[in-house]
């Protein structure tokens, strides 16, 4: 067994929705982001990848690759996912955290858990989406971004 975290702070720019966890929020603004910003997503590639000792999704998908330019973030995860299994690894299990203010994200959770383990190869069973608030304090608690952590367990 091998575990991994991750963690990804996005800011929320006008313009673009809000993906997290592979679902369509509906909200007044989107996540800033080379990819769609889906940060839960990107926390959730980068907690694989530590956990099968790779390199960051930053070093993985680089910004400066056009062939990730507003790429949904599943098929990120699907590439990690593929990744590890050349590597003789699988993951056993997904728990993850997103700090937020707001919008309320309980009423897109179950999706959110249907699509990554979907991306995953996993079952439902195996994908845990909690959320939290930041208590009004700093640029999370001000609405100006939001943060997810994740941890990954590998077999």
């Amino acid at each position: 067994m091998r575990v991994g975290i991750g963690y990804d702070i996005h800011r929320f720019v006008e313009g673009r929705p809000l993906m997290l966890g592979g679902v369509e929020i509906p909200y007044i603004k989107g996540l800033q982001g080379h990819s769609d910003g889906d940060a839960l997503l990107h926390a959730i590639c980068d907690a694989i990848l530590g956990a099968a000792g790779l390199d960051d999704i930053g070093h993985q998908f680089p910004v400066n690759d056009t062939r990730y330019l507003n790429i949904s973030s599943i098929e990120l995860v699907k590439e990690v996912s593929e990744k590890i299994k050349k590597k003789g690894f699988r993951v056993e299990y997904v728990d993850s955290v997103i700090i937020l203010e707001e919008p309320k994200i309980a009423p897109f959770k179950d999706n959110m858990r249907k699509e990554i383990a979907s991306a995953l190869g996993i079952t439902i069973d195996s994908v845990s989406v909690k959320a939290t608030t930041q208590e009004g304090i700093g640029a999370i608690g001000r609405g100006e971004a939001l943060s997810a952590y994740a941890i990954a367990c590998l077999a």
